[in-house]
């Protein structure tokens, strides 16, 4: 397994199945943490992944847009004694330009980027307050510091993690409990490789490192932000994105 420092934590990656957030449970669970991992609809996927976690992992479909979902999930995570670690993955997107985005399009994104990410820093918050200890890892986006053409709906919900994330540094704190927000970049994933051609080139032109980054590299960051090495920093962003938003 490797380095050791997350042994006996029970991490959530919610939208764990693939991309980064598949990277990020692996991350966490070669650190020692048992996983709980959350997916949605790729359940085929989820269970693969989770042979290659510690034993105690364990997978759970729900939908982190609806309270239930979110009941689900901790319900699994108070069976293994409650969450320490908690990483917000989850979120969705509905392109489109403004003047034609329905209003569902808008409320499909906010409700599961947003209200999903609120709902379960709520409920971990309760569990952690317990413990009397706690990580939350939010994973926002460089479109909600830059913008994105066609994305109000996305570069919105996850810019409304940022203000969540720092208020809830202020509140916790306290209790022991560290909250930061991860921005990736251009990365390396299902959603990026159906991306035309001439896009692709675009965003590497913008990129100083000119490559797109890969999901390791940013479960990385999640990692040491998950870990004691990172014990004195909370409220923070922390920008993966080659240098595209420098």
């Amino acid at each position: 397994m490797g380095r050791s420092e997350l042994t006996g934590e029970v991490a959530i990656v919610t939208g764990g199945s693939r991309g980064i957030g598949r990277a990020i449970a692996l991350e966490l669970g070669e650190a020692g943490a048992v996983v709980v991992l959350n997916y949605n609809k790729s359940k085929e996927l989820a269970e693969e992944l989770l042979s290659e976690l510690p034993e105690g992992s364990v997978a759970v479909q729900a939908d982190v847009s609806t309270q239930d979902g979110v009941d689900v999930i901790f319900s699994a995570a108070d069976k293994l004694g409650g969450a320490s670690i908690l990483v917000n993955n989850a979120g969705i997107t509905r392109d489109g330009l403004l003047p034609m985005m329905p209003d569902e399009d808008w409320l499909d994104v906010m409700n599961t980027n947003t209200t999903g990410t609120f709902r379960t820093c709520r409920a971990a918050s309760m569990q952690m307050m317990r413990k009397r200890k706690g990580v939350i890892v939010n994973m926002t986006s460089i479109s909600a510091i830059r913008g994105n053409s066609g994305q109000t709906n996305y570069s919105a919900s996850k810019a409304a993690i940022i203000g969540l994330t720092q208020s809830m540094a202020r509140e916790l704190g306290r209790r022991k409990i560290r909250i930061n927000c991860v921005a990736p970049g251009f990365i390396e994933t299902d959603m990026t490789a159906v991306l035309p051609e001439l896009v692709i080139k675009s965003a590497l032109d913008r990129i100083p490192l000119r490559r797109m980054g890969k999901p390791e590299e940013v479960a990385k960051m999640v990692r040491f932000l998950c870990s004691d090495d990172s014990s004195y920093i909370s409220g923070q962003l922390f920008v993966v994105d080659g240098g595209m938003s420098a």
